[in-house]
């Protein structure tokens, strides 16, 4: 434990924030493989700010085991930690620190592993071990998909793909999709003694808020499904900002919000029924100013995992690794529909809990990092 603990440690000293460059975490790593004689290849953003890694570890003309997490982290700004974020603290058997759970505490046991992987993959019809670390997961699972794109082009890709995101090492075999949306209201200016005159931005997005409320209400009286938690579709807004003045009519107001369909469901389809009822709104916002309008726009988006009949092979070697009896379904999403989408059977599994994650004090416990690397050396056979 030692080395993933040090390993941990090294990585959350590097702040991955999303949509901040992850250079420095990715050289690191790259180095470090290196110095076991394991090359590896980037894929980087547009920008050249940020990388995927992906590594081979034994022959790369087969298939194979991926074990795959994201090197990005939520900002700890404006959170009450009891310590520095990004310096891993250990009080008793918990590691604390930002990323520690979510996920880089996996990424730690995957590379303390390197040393027992490249043993085990030796043997000339051993199956390789594949990692690969992705960016910008938090903010849409957005740099697996360069990878994932340059994986198809890959005379061999991974048989099967592991995700570690924190699911206190329980196998999860579902999650939920997820689409974040933004929403601009322009509104027209006026004295506030004679509103009559302006168009009221924010109350015209109000309603707009207010039509989400109203079903995201119904869903929770609607289809349920009791694999999830909670076992509804939701519906959320999550930012909303706009006025300059209480004695100013406000032009401007602007919100995000975000769906979480459950599988099988028409849910993903609302924000095209707020689009709809947006059109219902303007006919009477343009009657004052013939510039309002309504903005919608998908910011990002990624699939569900689905329990089909493709992972039954992963899944239960899985489970037989942790002596875990049935499966799991998760309410937070991963970058697993995604892996599942270009033909990679996926699962979630991973140490600490998602209780944990984007919050002050996040933590992982020593226990669970054990119970990590246990399960790998299963998988891997070493």
């Amino acid at each position: 434990m030692g080395t993933a603990i040090e390993l941990l440690s090294a990585l959350v000293a590097f702040p991955t924030l999303s949509r901040r460059s992850n250079l420095e975490l990715i050289d690191f790593v790259e180095s470090y493989l290196a110095d076991y004689g394991i090359g590896a290849r980037r894929v980087y953003s547009e920008d050249g700010s940020r990388a995927n890694l992906y590594a081979t570890i034994g022959r790369a003309d087969r298939g194979g085991i991926c074990l795959s997490g994201h090197s990005d982290v939520v900002p700890a700004d404006g959170q009450p930690w009891s310590s520095d974020p990004f310096t891993l603290l250990r009080r008793g058997d918990r590691l604390y620190g930002r990323g520690s759970a979510d996920m880089k505490g996996y990424l730690a046991c995957v590379l303390a592993m390197v040393p027992r992987f490249i043993e085990a993959t030796r043997a000339a019809d051993a199956r390789p071990v594949h990692i690969a670390i992705s960016y910008d997961e938090e903010i849409g699972c957005v740099g697996v998909r360069g990878l994932l794109d340059e994986l198809a082009l890959d005379g061999a890709r991974p048989t099967g793909c592991i995700i570690g995101e924190p699911t206190l090492m329980r196998v999860a075999t579902a999650h939920k999709g997820k689409s974040a949306w933004f929403c601009r209201v322009q509104g027209q200016a006026a004295h506030s003694s004679q509103n009559h005159l302006g168009v009221n931005a924010i109350e015209y997005a109000a309603e707009l808020v207010l039509f989400l409320r109203s079903q995201g209400r119904d869903w929770r009286q609607g289809t349920q499904d009791s694999r999830y938690d909670p076992p509804w579709s939701t519906v959320q807004v999550g930012t909303i900002s706009g006025g300059s003045a209480v004695n100013i009519v406000p032009d401007n107001c602007e919100f995000e919000f975000e769906i979480r369909p459950l599988p099988g469901t028409r849910h993903h389809l609302l924000a095209g029924e707020l689009g709809d009822y947006a059109k219902r709104l303007l006919p009477e916002m343009r009657a004052v100013s013939t510039a309002a309008d309504i903005l919608l726009e998908r910011r990002a988006e990624y699939p569900g995992l689905l329990d089909d009949g493709s992972l039954d092979a992963l899944k239960h070697s899985c489970a037989g690794a942790l002596g875990q009896e049935g499966f799991d379904s998760l309410s937070f999403g991963t970058e697993a529909g995604l892996f599942q989408q270009a033909g990679i059977p996926t699962v979630v599994c991973g140490p600490g809990s998602i209780t944990q994650a984007h919050k002050a004090d996040e933590y992982v416990d020593i226990q669970q990092l054990e119970q990590c690397q246990l399960f790998l050396g299963k998988i891997v056979g070493c």
